[in-house]
């Protein structure tokens, strides 16, 4: 097999399987007989908002590459456009306006990884050189394109200019397609607790096997391991310490657990922690990346990842009525280029 940017592919992904342009991934596994379906699981029509206030975990010292949001007001021609009477423009006028923006790191909270978010050094070319590229061969410098002055990152030399883009991957493709599915929450916190564990496809088989979890093709995977619950509970203050040590994570390494991933043909995977998976993985020999899951997911299989999400909540509910499937609705913004984006995902039960 051979796509329109490879000669080779990565051993057990899924390039070209969607077709040789495909920006996609397993969302196109959300087919509209998929999406029926997912509807049908709302029965009581109660909602549960996903997302975390945009504002948390708070500080910088969990990430400090990602700081929490600004906001300011803009300005009218020699004016602050906040609170603004618009009688000091035209007499008589009873208006009065406030309009801002917001400098945002779009991984700060709750959030979507898109394909462009991680790739791998990887011979595509067949030439025996790995070159940097992204899931189905999309090219860093050519498709995936940033800047090399550091000038143009960043926000200390914040201008109007765009310097960085996902190019054919930008997190656009999916905010078009509709993240909308049948999502299934797998709470590992009820079984594990709050201490750090990681966990393999063993560990997760049983505990899916205790709650009579199916996952199939085609579903958004959430894993409720109680991490938001706790950065709600610090108000915006984390301590570090605390957290590093807390709460379940995919055992990235472990390669029972990346065949389920593979197998089921699972849409995205979601997590109310940081990056899904456990960090720092364990030791590997290299060459070896520094986050396996998300090499595998999004490399390989274009596996969207969904991360900080706030599922605490929702997982005491499903609980409660005994269930564990409901209908998942989890846009990220349309803002092309985005290689990663805010959600405000709902649940529908």
């Amino acid at each position: 097999m051979r796509g329109a940017r490879w000669v080779n592919r990565p051993e057990g992904s899924n390039w070209g399987d969607f077709g040789p342009d495909d920006r996609l991934g397993r969302i196109n596994l959300l087919t509209p007989e998929r999406v029926r379906a997912a509807a049908a699981e709302v029965i009581d029509g109660v909602r549960h908002c996903l997302s975390l206030p945009l504002t948390l975990p708070g500080g910088s010292e969990l990430n400090p590459n990602r700081r929490p949001p600004v906001l300011r007001p803009t300005r009218r021609p020699g004016e602050v456009n906040f609170n603004f009477e618009m009688r000091r423009i035209q007499d008589g006028r009873t208006d009065v306006l406030s309009d801002d923006l917001a400098v945002l790191h779009l991984q700060y909270s709750t959030q979507w990884d898109s394909l462009a978010h991680a790739g791998a050094l990887f011979d595509a070319d067949g030439d025996g050189i790995p070159e940097p590229v992204y899931y189905n061969g999309y090219r860093a410098g050519v498709d995936v394109l940033g800047p090399e002055e550091l000038t143009d990152s960043g926000f200390a030399d914040l201008d109007e200019r765009t310097t960085s883009s996902g190019g054919p991957l930008g997190i656009e493709h999916l905010a078009r397609a509709g993240a909308q599915g049948r999502g299934v929450l797998i709470d590992l916190r009820h079984h594990l607790g709050d201490e750090r564990t990681p966990v393999g496809y063993d560990l997760l088989a049983e505990i899916m096997a205790a709650d009579g979890v199916e996952v199939g093709e085609g579903d958004l995977v959430c894993l409720h391991t109680g991490f938001g619950q706790r950065l709600v509970d610090m108000g915006g203050d984390p301590d570090p310490e605390v957290l590093h040590g807390a709460c379940a994570a995919l055992d990235g390494r472990d390669e029972r657990l990346k065949r389920w991933i593979t197998e089921t043909g699972l849409a995205a995977l979601i997590a109310d922690n940081y990056a899904v998976e456990q960090l720092p993985a364990r030791p590997a020999d290299p060459p070896a990346p520094a986050l396996p899951l998300h090499e595998h997911c999004l490399f390989k299989l274009g596996v969207h990842l969904g991360e900080l999400w706030y599922l605490t909540p929702l997982a005491a509910d499903l609980r409660a009525r005994g269930r564990s499937r409901f209908l998942l609705t989890a846009p990220p913004l349309h803002l092309p280029g985005a290689v990663g984006s805010p959600a405000n995902p709902i649940a529908t039960l």
